[in-house]
C-alpha cells in the first residue's frame, strides 16, 4: 500500500502524523472530493491498526481517499511541544475531550486538499471520538460516521455491572489519587482492562459525569451513522457491550442510525475482516457517487 506521509497542526498547537493513501487515477472520478478519517483506539497509531488498515484499499476501490490518522492519545506515553511547552500525550495522559481539536485538524488538513464530503470512521476509542467529536462540533464537511465497535463508557452501568468490583477498585484509587493532589500520576487501572492512566484521566472517561457515554450523543450526530459490532463482543464483552445496539436504536432520530451486527467477529474481527469491510462499504457507496 503507498501512502503519503502528512502531518497536521491542531488549533492549540500539537503537531500529529498520518499517512494518506489516494484512490487510482481509474476510480477517483467517482467520488472525487470524498475522503475518509481513520481513527486508532485506545494507545494505537496510524500505522499499527490491524482493524482499520484492511479498509484502506477498500475505500480506494471506491474511489475515497483514505487518512490514517494519529490523535494526541496515540501510543502509551509520547512526549511533544504544545506551544513553548514540552509536555507528555498518549494514551496515559490523553483527555478524550481534547479529540474534538484533533478532528478539526484533519478534516481541515483534506479541506484544504480538496475534499468537501468526509466519512469518521473510528475503531473502539476511536469510534467514540469520532462520534462525540462531530456531535459537539457539528462539522459540515462530514457526511457521515462510521463507529466500529465503540463500547459503553458509563459510569451508571459500571457500578450495577457483575464486574462492578474491578471497577471499583480502579476507580477508588484514581479518587484517593485525585483527592490527595495527584490526579497527574500514573496508576494502572485494571478496569475495563490493565491500563496505564492518570488518576484524573480515569475519572474524567469512566466516571459519573459520563462525558463520554455514546449514547448520551449518539442521537445528536447531524448526519447519519453506521455502528458495527461483534457477535461475539456482544455476547462476551460484559457491560461495556452488552445490548448497544437496542439501545442506539431507541434513541431519538433513529433513522439517520444503522447498526450492524457481524457474526462471530471480536472486538478486533478477528478472522472476520472480510465481513467488516463489505460491511462498511456498502455503507459508504451511498456517499462516495
Amino acid at each position: 500500500m503507498r501512502v503519503e506521509l502528512v502531518r497536521t497542526v491542531t488549533r492549540d498547537g500539537l503537531r500529529l502524523d498520518g499517512a494518506l493513501a489516494e484512490p487510482s487515477a481509474a476510480t477517483s472520478d467517482r467520488a472525487r472530493g470524498t475522503a475518509a478519517i481513520l481513527l486508532h483506539g485506545v494507545g494505537g497509531n496510524f500505522y499499527g491498526s490491524s482493524t482499520l488498515e484492511p479498509l484502506v484499499p477498500a475505500l480506494q476501490r471506491l474511489g475515497i481517499a483514505a487518512l490514517l490518522v494519529n490523535t494526541r492519545g496515540h501510543d502509551a506515553v509520547f512526549s511533544a511541544s504544545l506551544g513553548v511547552q514540552r509536555r507528555r500525550f498518549g494514551a496515559a495522559y490523553e483527555t478524550v475531550d481534547d479529540c474534538r481539536h484533533d478532528l478539526a485538524a484533519w478534516i481541515q488538513h483534506l479541506a484544504v486538499r480538496g475534499h468537501q464530503r468526509i466519512a469518521l470512521i473510528g475503531h473502539s476509542l476511536g469510534a467514540i471520538k469520532a462520534v462525540y467529536a462531530q456531535a459537539s462540533e457539528k462539522s459540515p464537511l462530514v457526511a457521515t460516521v462510521v463507529a466500529i465497535s465503540g463500547p459503553r463508557l458509563s459510569y451508571a452501568a459500571y457500578v450495577n455491572a457483575p464486574e462492578s468490583a474491578v471497577f471499583f477498585e480502579s476507580f477508588d484509587t484514581a479518587r484517593r489519587m485525585v483527592e490527595a493532589g495527584q490526579g497527574e500520576e500514573l496508576f494502572t487501572s485494571k478496569f475495563p482492562f490493565p491500563l496505564l492512566i492518570t488518576a484524573a484521566g480515569f475519572i474524567d472517561k469512566y466516571g459519573p459525569a459520563e462525558r463520554y457515554n455514546l449514547l448520551r450523543f449518539a442521537a445528536e450526530l447531524p448526519c447519519p451513522a453506521l455502528f458495527t459490532y461483534g457477535g461475539k463482543e456482544l455476547a462476551h464483552g460484559g457491560i461495556p457491550f452488552a445490548g448497544l445496539p437496542e439501545a442506539l436504536l431507541a434513541l431519538p432520530n433513529a433513522d439517520r442510525r444503522q447498526v450492524e451486527i457481524i457474526d462471530g467477529a471480536d472486538h478486533f474481527y478477528t478472522g472476520t475482516g472480510a465481513e467488516l469491510v463489505a460491511c462498511v462499504s456498502r455503507w459508504l457507496a451511498a456517499f462516495a457517487g
